[in-house]
């Protein structure tokens, strides 16, 4: 394992002092180097991500996080998460009460009747013997006597009531096959749910890593403005000493606080993108607005770790979020398939029902008279198959050969997404391995530039140089070390991008380059 070591990032991560202190000493101009790298991170993060460090508003709420800490409260106060969170509650409902289906449909109704003609019917209603008898005697023969006979019951014709009150029960359940494929797939929808979860959580946790390392590297050149200024600012003091003594020119004197006063405008700016970077971190945490961060910056130099390919491939094909999406897609279309065809067999249905109607007027009649109710229903066992369904022109026959096709084109998009991520992690390990080669020259190149700008430094001091020498080699020293930051985070960024290519928890790899370099 390569790693770099005195590099001015990670000493100025292992020091108490401000950044960079423990790298030079010199005096070092702002350029238009910082301003641009600034811009170049602050339009791939989506959000200004210079800003202030140490200072902070009045009233302002200071708080130092972590950069897990920083995922947790993302995760938990994400609203986007929150509304995923709340869909697979309603999947995973669905699934587990999936066995519902299969509860019989009962409907019970009432309903008051009334004909459109009168209608005679034959009942069986009580009657008198004795007034049967004395009806059929000619008028004026004795009739017989009541009570001799005890009432009884015969069937008789009358006119029944035009209006009738009715109730019915009715029970029915459907069964076919297509209903157990159909549990299964409300299955494989929640877990279809949870994945899709992950992913936008992984994805969360990657973009609040990566603003997080981002903060860092603007943070640090942002010390370097401030130490720039101070530089500068002894520079003139310099000058001023030498004007008075009569070794420099009034123009020597004017260019010094020219350069002075050329960075006022670069440090208020950094400052100000600061503030905005925080406001937007603090809202993306769930805190408020104002909150001012205090980072945590890695422990010691990152190092390099051993990356192979051939294995990290092998894993990005089961374990990327992305794939293991359009895997559950395929499986929900297959089931979905699979439920249409089974609706093409037969269906077994259920069903019972029992309906009372009372003929007489429910109006004038007794309803507790049982002789006045008519009662029908029955059990009936159906098996139904629909023929129109095979036929091959048919909307079911159809629906198939539609999910046929949409199988082909999402295992067309899983060939496609599997050898994008193929390219994508062997193009992030060929570019982290660039990185660390030109790491290790960056170190030698920041190591000759000190030493250049120190030697200029003094020869300027003592009068050797002319203020224009030294500018350029505090210039040069500036990139030489603003690419060693870049370089950096563009390591552990690509280290954190390639953990969400593979699927592996983050902190596999970034925590591993970060835990070695603090050896």
């Amino acid at each position: 394992m390569i790693q770099v070591r005195n590099n001015c990032f990670g000493m100025a991560w292992r020091s108490n002092r401000p950044p960079f202190t423990t790298c030079y000493k010199g005096a070092v101009r702002a350029s238009a180097l910082c301003a641009a790298l600034c811009a170049a991170v602050s339009a791939v993060l989506g959000a200004p991500l210079f800003g202030q460090e140490g200072a902070s508003a009045p009233g302002a709420i200071v708080r130092r996080i972590s950069p897990d800490e920083a995922v947790d409260l993302a995760i938990k106060n994400n609203l986007s998460l929150e509304s995923a969170r709340i869909s697979g509650e309603t999947k995973k409902r669905k699934s587990d009460l999936s066995w519902n289906q299969f509860i019989p449909n009962v409907n019970v109704s009432g309903s008051l009747v009334l004909d459109n003609e009168k209608t005679s019917r034959s009942i069986t209603a009580p009657v008198d013997l004795a007034d049967i008898v004395n009806n059929l005697l000619p008028s004026g023969m004795p009739g017989m006597g009541k009570g001799l006979v005890y009432g009884t019951s015969a069937p008789i014709t009358m006119d029944a009531s035009q209006w009738h009150v009715n109730g019915s029960i009715q029970a029915s359940l459907t069964i076919s096959a297509a209903m157990f494929e159909n549990m299964r797939r409300l299955r494989l929808e929640y877990e279809g749910g949870l994945i899709s979860f992950e992913k936008a959580k992984a994805q969360v946790e990657r973009d609040i890593r990566k603003q997080y390392y981002s903060m860092l590297l603007i943070k640090e050149n942002i010390a370097v403005l401030r130490e720039n200024f101070e530089a500068a600012n002894r520079r003139v003091e310099t000058a001023q000493a030498n004007y008075r003594a009569g070794l420099a020119p009034e123009l020597t004197l004017l260019q010094a606080q020219v350069s002075r006063e050329n960075l006022k405008p670069n440090i208020d700016q950094a400052e100000n993108g600061l503030k905005l970077a925080q406001a937007q971190f603090a809202m993306n945490l769930g805190l408020p607005y104002e909150t001012v961060f205090e980072l945590i910056p890695p422990e010691g130099d990152p190092a390099f770790i051993a990356l192979d390919i051939r294995e990290l491939i092998s894993k990005a094909a089961a374990g990327k979020p992305d794939i293991q999406e359009i895997r559950q897609n395929i499986l929900l279309l297959q089931s979905g398939r699979k439920a249409q065809l089974l609706s093409l067999t037969p269906s077994l249905t259920l069903s019972w029902n029992t309906s009372h109607t009372f003929i007489m007027d429910p109006w004038k009649d007794d309803w507790g008279e049982k002789d006045f109710w008519q009662r029908s229903g029955g059990l009936t066992i159906t098996l139904a198959l629909r023929l129109n369904s095979l036929i091959p022109w048919s909307s079911d026959f159809q629906g198939v050969k539609d999910i046929d096709e949409n199988l082909k084109a999402v295992g067309i998009g899983l060939a496609q997404a599997i050898r994008g991520t193929e390219l994508e992690i062997y193009n992030t390990v060929l570019s982290l391995e660039k990185i660390q080669s030109g790491l290790e020259a960056q170190a030698q190149t920041i190591n000759l530039a000190e030493r250049s700008y120190r030697l200029t430094d003094d020869a300027y001091r003592a009068g050797m140089q002319d203020l224009l020498e030294v500018q350029n080699a505090e210039l040069s020293l500036r990139q030489a070390r603003v690419q060693l930051l870049e370089q950096q985070f563009n390591y552990l960024t690509g280290l954190i991008d390639l953990e969400y290519a593979v699927g592996v928890p983050f902190g596999s790899l970034s925590g591993a380059a970060t835990t070695n370099g603090s050896k």
